[in-house]
């Protein structure tokens, strides 16, 4: 089982959609028992709340069902338990490094750095702006999804089979 963990600040815009993407593509993809998603936030504000309905909205145009999710924090045992350990800016990307156990920080990534082909590193934060910056973050989040699956298929799953 790979353990996959998306971060955001409050755990309310950004790593709750790229849960409800990644969830998507795995479940198209036949790895939903092989595969297991989470996401949290770096800050507790929204601890026990639903996604931002705006996010929600946006997903559910898409296809993407988020209304299960509720916020949690992230915690020191989230290290040890996922593989994955996903920040969606550098700001996320420097909380999580300052707080991970030494022997955990390689498994800190950055989730744009799984959609090289795109000409920025962060997923802005869509929380004060307007619905076109929720439309924006979906796009940016399908992408790096798509690299990420790639990534997980080509290091967990392809050696699993040649080497049987």
């Amino acid at each position: 089982m790979v353990k996959v963990l998306f971060v955001c600040l409050g755990n309310i815009c950004r790593s709750p959609a790229s849960e409800g993407i990644f969830h998507a593509m795995v479940t198209k993809a036949g790895l939903s028992d092989m595969i297991d998603i989470d996401s949290a936030g770096t800050g507790a504000w929204h601890v026990g709340d639903p996604p931002d309905p705006r996010g929600q909205a946006a997903a559910v145009r898409r296809g993407y069902d988020l209304s299960g999710q509720r916020a949690r924090k992230v915690t020191i045992s989230d290290f040890e338990q996922f593989d994955y350990i996903i920040g969606m800016d550098s700001s996320n990307f420097a909380d999580l490094a300052a707080i991970a156990p030494e022997a955990s920080r390689d498994k800190i990534k950055l989730f744009l750095d799984f959609a090289p082909n795109l000409s920025i590193r962060d997923v802005p934060d869509p929380y004060y702006g307007g619905p076109e910056g929720f439309e924006n973050m979906l796009d940016l989040l399908e992408e790096a999804s798509k690299g990420l699956l790639d990534e997980i298929q080509h290091r967990h799953f392809e050696s699993q089979a040649a080497s049987q």
